[in-house]
This record gives C-alpha cells, sequence and structure tokens, in this order.
C-alpha cells in the first residue's frame, strides 16, 4: 500500500496510523497527527480504491451503502499490511492508534470490528457503522474517540449513537465529541481528540 512512514521522538508513544476520506491522500492528515503527538512515530496510507479518480479504502454502491465484500477484503489487506509495516519499521505492533476521517474512520472501524488486537485505540472522525452482522471482537479497555456532527448529513446522529453502543457494548471505552458542522472536520474537533488522546495514552503510551 502507498503510505508515508515517519518515525517519532519517542519511542514509546502510540504510532498514529492516518486513513485519509475520500479523495484524499496519505499527506492530507499529517498536520492533524502533529496536532494530535508530536512525538509519535506516523504511518500514513493511501487507499488502494479508485472511485472516479479519488482514493479511497474500500469500494461503495451508493453514498453511504458499502461493498460489504470489499470492505472485508480491504480491511484484512490493511491488517497485513499493518503487521507488514511493523516488521520492516520495527514500531510496536501492539501499539498502534487509528486516526481516520470518514472513509477512513470507516475502515478504521471495521479493523475494530474483525480484529480483537489490530488496534490499541482510535480516533474515528464521522464514521458510519461498518456492518451489522458481526459479533464483535472483546474490545475490553480499548480507548476510542468518535467525533460527530449533530447535523451530519452523511452521518446522522442515530448512526453515531448505534456505532457508539456496538463499540461500548464489546467493552471500548468510547468518548463522543459533538460539532455542529456537517461532516466537516473542524479544528476544534481536531483539538478535543488530541485533548483525549491525552488522557488516554498519557505518559509515552501508558493508559491513565
Amino acid at each position: 500500500m502507498k503510505h508515508i512512514y515517519r518515525q517519532g521522538s519517542d519511542t514509546s508513544a502510540p504510532t498514529l496510523l492516518l486513513l485519509h476520506g475520500t479523495g484524499g491522500t496519505e499527506q492530507d492528515l499529517l498536520p492533524l497527527a502533529e496536532r494530535i503527538s508530536q512525538g509519535s512515530s506516523i504511518l500514513s496510507v493511501r487507499g488502494n480504491v479508485l472511485e472516479n479518480g479519488m482514493p479511497r479504502f474500500f469500494r461503495r454502491l451508493a453514498e453511504g451503502v458499502f461493498d460489504m465484500e470489499d470492505l472485508e477484503f480491504r480491511t484484512k489487506e490493511l491488517h497485513a499490511f499493518l503487521d507488514q509495516a511493523a516488521g520492516e519499521y520495527g514500531f510496536a505492533r501492539n501499539n498502534v492508534v487509528a486516526v481516520g476521517y470518514s472513509n477512513g474512520a470507516n475502515i478504521a472501524g471495521s479493523l475494530l470490528f474483525y480484529y480483537a488486537n489490530s488496534l490499541r485505540g482510535a480516533i474515528l472522525h464521522h464514521p458510519m457503522v461498518p456492518r451489522r452482522d458481526l459479533q464483535l471482537p472483546d474490545l475490553a479497555g480499548v480507548p476510542v474517540f468518535i467525533g460527530a456532527g449533530e447535523n451530519d448529513p452523511i452521518c446522522t446522529p442515530q448512526e453515531t449513537g448505534e456505532l457508539q453502543a456496538l463499540l461500548t457494548g464489546a467493552g471500548a471505552e468510547v468518548a463522543l465529541h459533538w460539532e455542529q458542522f456537517g461532516h466537516r472536520l473542524t479544528a476544534t474537533e481536531a483539538d478535543a481528540a488530541a485533548q483525549w488522546f491525552s488522557r488516554a495514552f498519557e505518559g509515552g503510551g501508558e493508559r491513565i
């Protein structure tokens, strides 16, 4: 998978897995990663699927309608890539926190839905429920931040609430932050994610 890896100054801090939205690239979320954790190593990945020339992490049949077969395949692909990248770059595979926006948040959510130990935690900006026909793995103690819009036309508050309930039901520790700017990722939402990250992974990756 096309990607950028940058070694951080704090090797004990979680490695940030950056996952862009539709039409984005591996460059998009680099400023967000700096805001969240300046000492962390960064693995920023470009989606392998093109929709009208726009990179995505999995195919969809229409807006809000996922190609479930492709979602499963691409989730396994990304999971395997993380294993490979950890070996290549030498970061701790069990200390990866995803930071995703929109389509990227959806593939990060899918990693949580499919694999118990793929992510140590996740920051999901405007995610949807990846799928509704899975028994989620044990996510006990996994911290998850969800940034959502009360007037988001793509990810409705009902969708956000359902995702929160599914993750919480599997044991995840979910923090929900609401904005009123539709599907946009705002500076205040990014700041809230950074403050949450500091609380959840204070002291070089040790949770408080």
